[in-house]
Order: C-alpha cells, then sequence, then structure tokens
C-alpha cells in the first residue's frame, strides 16, 4: 500500500498519495487514535472534481506536503476553468493529539478567476479489528452531527459507552454546507494571488478535547521536538551516501513511532495498523536503538512493567510476571469481545523484557533504575521458571488458551510458520529454539547483576539453571545432519527440523557451543539462507520454503539484525559484513532508502528486492537494524559491571571511513572515526571519551 502515513504520539492518519481517504474505501486508510478511526472519508474537489496530482511526499515523517492542480473544465463548449490554472498545495501535519490540514490555492491564470473548492470530511468511528476484518461484534452507534458556523462535530457512542467524537474547525467563513456534510468554499483569485484555508481536525473521547493552537506555533513546537531527538542522538557520518541516507532514515523513522503513556518515550510497532504497545517489537526495538538512545529502552522497560501480569486469565493468557504481547484502546477491547486489553499471548517478550534490563544496565550502568524494577524482574524470572516451563523440562514454551487468542507465540506467529521437515505444523506446547537462547543470556547476564547488588543466592541459582539449560538444548535442539539447530521442539519433544533463521539470535546468548555456533554462522550466509539481499527466514531447501511467504522464505530486517549482533560479538566479521552488504543493496531499491518490514525471499539475481505486499513501513524494528549495523561495524560492546568498552572495527565494502559521534555511554559520550587505506589496513581515533569506561581494543 503505496500511502501517504503520518504520527506523531499516539495519533496517526494514512491517505491516498493525493491526501485523500476515498468514499468506499477498503484499503483501511483514516485518522485513528486508540484503535478507533476518526476520519473515514476526507475528499477535496474543485468545482465538484478530483483535483490532478503532481507530486506527493512525506519524507520528513511528521509532515505530507501534496501539490495538485485542476482538470480543465468545459462545459457545453463553455470555457468554466482552464486546466492547470489553479495550484493547490496541501499541507499536514499531527500535533498535541490534533490533525492541522492547510490547503493554499494560488492562480496562475492570467485573468480573476472564481472556483468552488470543497472538503468532505466524515467518520465511522470503526474499530481497528473490524477495519482490518479480524473481528466483529456487538457496536455502538453515531449520534448525529452538530453544526456551528466554521465547526463541525460527528458524534458516536460504542458499545462500550463510551462517547467518540470528530471535531473539525477551519478559518475561513464557509460558502455552504450541502446535506452530505460537504463544505463549500466560493473563491476569487487574480494572477498570483493565493487563498489559504486552515482545519483543525481533533478526535475527541468523552468530551475531553485536544488544545487548538496557531499553526505555525504548532508546526515550530514539532520541529524543535525533532531537532532536540536528532541533538540528543548519535549521529554518523561516513562516506558511503547509502549507508547515510539509510541510517538518518531509520533515525527519523523511529522518532515518529515513539509513543509515551505515561512512563516514558518507547517504539511502537510500526505503521499504520501497529501503532500500539507491543511486548516483543517495542522490546527488540529498543534493543537495537541502545547505541542511539538507551532513554527509549528505559523508557520501554518502565511501560512493560507497568502492564505486566498480574494474575491467571486463561482469556487474555495472562499469568503473574508475564509481559504483555500487545495492547488495544478499541470498542471491541473495552466491551471485552477481544482480549486485548491488554493480551499476554507471547513466549518471548518476557525473556526479552530481562534481557532488555541488562543489556541496559551494561550500556548505561544505571543502577537505579535496576534495583526499582527489582519485583517486575523478580516476577519476570518466576514467570520463567514456572508459568514457562510448566512441565518442568528447563525449555520455555507456549501453548494457546484464548478462544481468540494466538497459536503460534514467538515472532513467527503465522499459523505455518512452525513446520516440520515433512510439512506437517508442529503442534503446542512448543518450545522455540532462540527463545532458550533470550532466557539463557538473561540468566547469564543478570545473575552478576543480582550479585553485585547484594543477592548472590538468587545470582548463583540463576547461574545454575542456565548451565542446566545450556547442557538440555545442546542435546535436544541439535541436528546432526544439518549442522545446524532445529527452529523448535514439539509436543512430543521432537524436533521441528526445519533449517529456519530463528537459530541466528541464539548466536548473541552464548548457550552454543563455539564449534556449532560456527556451523550457524557460515549456514546462515550459505546460498540456501542468504539470498544476496539478506537472510531468509528458511532455507529454500527446506519442505516449507516459500519465498513469497510472511514467514517461510522471506527476508525480514529486524531478524538479520538479531543474526548479526551474535555474529559480531562471537567474532563472525566476514559473515557479519555480509549481511550489512546485503540489506544495503536492498535497502536501495525502497523508497525514501527505508527498510521496510519484510520484503519476498528471492535470489538478488533478480536485481531488486520483491515487496511483500502488505509490509508495514516505516516499521520499528525494520528501523532499528540499521542501528545494529553500527554496533556490528564498530565491533561495540559496553559493559558496566567491569567498567569496559570492548571495540573491534570493520568496514563493509564501499565505505572507507565511518564517524560515529555521541555515543551515550556510562555517565558520558563516545566518538569514534574509522578510516582504511589502500592498503586494506584499518584505523581507529578516538576522538572524545567521557563515558568513565575503560577502552579495550584488540
Amino acid at each position: 500500500m503505496n500511502d501517504l502515513v503520518i504520527k506523531e504520539n499516539d495519533l496517526f492518519l494514512t491517505t491516498d498519495k493525493g491526501g485523500d481517504i476515498p468514499d468506499g474505501d477498503t484499503a483501511g486508510r483514516g485518522l485513528y487514535t486508540k484503535d478507533t478511526r476518526f476520519l473515514s472519508r476526507m475528499e477535496a474537489r474543485i468545482n465538484g472534481k478530483k483535483p490532478v496530482l503532481l507530486s506527493s511526499s512525506a519524507d520528513e515523517n511528521y509532515i505530507s506536503t501534496i501539490r495538485m492542480t485542476n482538470p480543465h473544465m468545459e462545459e457545453n463548449g463553455e470555457l468554466i476553468l482552464w486546466r492547470e490554472s489553479v495550484e493547490i498545495e496541501r499541507t499536514r501535519f499531527i500535533y498535541d493529539g490534533a490533525l492541522y490540514e492547510s490547503f493554499k490555492l494560488t492562480s496562475y491564470y492570467p485573468k480573476t478567476i472564481r472556483f468552488d473548492f470543497s472538503l468532505l470530511l466524515d467518520a465511522d468511528f470503526a474499530d481497528m479489528f473490524v477495519v482490518r476484518g479480524f473481528q466483529h461484534g456487538e457496536l455502538g452507534a453515531k449520534t448525529g452531527v452538530r453544526s456551528y458556523p466554521q465547526k463541525r462535530i460527528i458524534g458516536y457512542i460504542g458499545a462500550d459507552n463510551v462517547r467518540r467524537e470528530t471535531m473539525i474547525q477551519w478559518d475561513c467563513p464557509e460558502s455552504r454546507v450541502d446535506e452530505s456534510g460537504e463544505l463549500h468554499f466560493d473563491l476569487e483569485l487574480r494572477h498570483r494571488e493565493e487563498a489559504i484555508i486552515r482545519f483543525f481536525i481533533a478526535p475527541c473521547i468523552d468530551g475531553n478535547e485536544p488544545v487548538k493552537h496557531e499553526t505555525d506555533y504548532a508546526m515550530g513546537k514539532l520541529r524543535a521536538s525533532y531537532e532536540e531527538w536528532n541533538q540528543a542522538s548519535t549521529a554518523v557520518r561516513s562516506d558511503n551516501e547509502l549507508f547515510n541516507r539509510l541510517y538518518h532514515r531509520s533515525v527519523q523513522d523511529l522518532r515518529v513511532l515513539l509513543t509515551d503513556l505515561g512512563y516514558g518515550s518507547f517504539p511502537v510497532a510500526g505503521l499504520p495498523w501497529f501503532s500500539v504497545p507491543f511486548g516483543r517489537d517495542s522490546l527488540i526495538a529498543a534493543l537495537q536503538m541502545l547505541s542511539l538512545n538507551p532513554g527509549i529502552a528505559k523508557g520501554t522497560l518502565l511501560t512493560m512493567a507497568a502492564y505486566q501480569g498480574k494474575r491467571v486469565d486463561e482469556w487474555r493468557d495472562e499469568q503473574p510476571g508475564k509481559v504483555m504481547h500487545e495492547i488495544r484502546y478499541g470498542e471491541l477491547a473495552g466491551t471485552n469481545q477481544v482480549p486485548f486489553t491488554p493480551y499476554y499471548g507471547t513466549i518471548d517478550a518476557t525473556p526479552l523484557f530481562l534481557l532488555l534490563a541488562v543489556e541496559y544496565y551494561a550500556w548505561t550502568g544505571d543502577g537505579d533504575l535496576i534495583v526499582s524494577l527489582m519485583p517486575r524482574l523478580d516476577a519476570a524470572l518466576n514467570w520463567v521458571r514456572e508459568y514457562g516451563d510448566l512441565d518442568g523440562d528447563f525449555f520455555v514454551e507456549y501453548y494457546q488458551q484464548s478462544s481468540k487468542g494466538i497459536a503460534n507465540q514467538g515472532w513467527k506467529d503465522s499459523a505455518d510458520s512452525i513446520v516440520h521437515r515433512g510439512g506437517d505444523y508442529a503442534e503446542a506446547p512448543i518450545a522455540l529454539v532462540e527463545v532458550q537462547g533470550y532466557v539463557y543470556q538473561a540468566l547469564t547476564k543478570l545473575a552478576p547483576i543480582y550479585n553485585r547488588l547484594g543477592r548472590a543466592s538468587e545470582a548463583l541459582q540463576m547461574e545454575q539453571y542456565a548451565e542446566i539449560l545450556r547442557d538440555r538444548f545442546e542435546d535436544s535442539f541439535w541436528m546432526e545432519d544439518e549442522q545446524y539447530y532445529a527452529i523448535a521442539l514439539d509436543k512430543d519433544k521432537k524436533m521441528v527440523q526445519s533449517v529456519t533463521s530463528n537459530a541466528g539470535h541464539i548466536l548473541m546468548s552464548g548457550i552454543a557451543s563455539p564449534e556449532r555456533a560456527a556451523a550457524v554462522a557460515r549456514r546462515l550466509v550459505a546460498p540456501d539462507m542468504f539470498s544476496g539481499y539478506g537472510i531468509r527466514t528458511m532455507s529454500a531447501n527446506a519442505s516449507g520454503y516459500n519465498p513469497m511467504s510472511y514467514h517461510d522464505g522471506s527476508i525480514w530486517p529486524h531478524d538479520n539484525s538479531l543474526s548479526l549482533l551474535g555474529l559480531s560479538q562471537s567474532g563472525f566479521i566476514e559473515e557479519a559484513l555480509s549481511v550489512i552488504q546485503g540489506l544495503l543493496a536492498a535497502a536501495e531499491k525502497f523508497e525514501y532508502y527505508r527498510l521496510p518490514e519484510l520484503f519476498c525471499g528471492y535470489d538478488s539475481a533478480l536485481r531488486s528486492p520483491v515487496p511483500y505486499p502488505v509490509a508495514c513501513s516505516p516499521q520499528a524494528w525494520a528501523a532499528g537494524t540499521p542501528l545494529v549495523f553500527i554496533q556490528t561495524l564498530l565491533g561495540l560492546r559496553p559493559d558496566a559491571l567491569s567498567g569496559s568498552i570492548a571495540l573491534r572495527p570493520s568496514l563493509p565494502d564501499g565505505m572507507n571511513l565511518l564517524e560515529v559521534t555521541g555515543l551515550q555511554i556510562g555517565g558520558g559520550r563516545l566518538s569514534v572515526r574509522i578510516t582504511r587505506n589502500d592498503a586494506s589496513d584499518l584505523k581507529l581515533e578516538i576522538l572524545s571519551n567521557t563515558t568513565g569506561f575503560k577502552l579495550i581494543v584488540p
């Protein structure tokens, strides 16, 4: 869907390239907040005709600029309006819970012209689940429209008894409003004269109206927030322009995806359909963002802690200590017709919560946050041991209990994603390979932190638990004939013997023996797994392989990024550089140099990556992937416990200079430069180091 999407905090708008939401639209376009569509129709017309699109751009993410003109208008041989007489510049942005939309109409006709400009706005207040066709149920009804001079309010009362309204205001008197609610403005313009009509469109829930600001003030504040974000974030410069553009795009995409529910900023999953907290997605994106701005990890941890499971609730797949999968705020959730309030059907969010906490500490040394989170960390550890491992075999497994929940509860959550070598789907309970790695990594890195905080007995228990897990993992998941780890164990503890990308995630955990880790690294970049544009989710030799599938042969940038972290940390530099170069080649072919959520797994011999038709873009953990490039190329591993920073630099082909400034580590910042001369020798320069950590360079 090649649409325009803008977002700020938890309000977002998606329209066609011309800026409209057409009547009868089936693509789900609209203005959304709290999982409700507050605009379902928005159509601009000139003399009743759709303008001709000239250009359309949302390159800055937070603002869209659309340039249009009029078609030729003639009736019974009489000229109504000559073609291209009027330039229409349509500008929009979101600030402080409202949409600001402006139309600047400029005449380029040599004589005075008169024409009708109109805008039709309507709202259906549809729940996001209904819009996407996933769920239906008891719903409320519209309560009508209240009209005032330069103002209209469309109302709705939901089945959840929540009053939802769309308030529309404009800054110049309308000429008339017809029966459909279309606003008309009769304009008369001389040559080069312009008229500007500004709209303020605000979702209101139970009478809470956003504050209306002057347009220039709102735009200024919005721009300033982006400038502050850029100044607070790590800056990167290289002699590879593609790399620079990809990194800059990621930084801007991640800013637009930030939301704050009162616990600090964190990344939502992606636009347009997942602009809500997602346990797994938000935690992985925050992990990727440690090299950009570790404060986002703090906001993510506090947000997830606030919604941590407290009781056993099969309807929501909730247990005490479990970290949520997804929260929704719409009418169906409010009436308990769907379990997403929040829903907890995810097997990896809880170990990822623990993993992010230890990695955040490694980067920042922020012991105060760890101490404040101790009750939440303890609860998550208890969930891993008890609810995550109901049969006591030391493997964390999932099993759907909710009647409207998710069957496969790892990141590959489609129904066909966990498939045996023979083509049969695995049956739950299922233990995923990467989840065991996350648990092992969290336990081994959390133990020394607990030890430092005076909880030695618990630290020892973690170490002992991790050692048993590692031994059992090596015995149970290794496929000798493939020299690779199985994706999962099924309900009968049989290996699901498909070669997939999941095993790449364990390289960062340390759970694999050195010999087996090396075998995994080699396989990740072998022709059956590596397309030339990235690591496929499934081997092209597997019986379930399909390059067009969502999880069984496609390429997900975030999936590659987690393998990259492990490849880098384990010393597999050549393999890591191959993956980076493949993803760079893919990014060059996508709009705005933006890596999408996923793309098809066809070989690079096609000379262009094949898009997946409904991929989110921008998407948080895809946008986070180029940030992992930086960590990988620097070979960067901060460790607050030892007060050290390990650096092992490398550069991909086509790059001979990489400068990274303002890395936030410990109590300060680190800036470095890597250069390569004609002899291919790398030189590392430390431009500044105020972190208080010592540097370890081989």
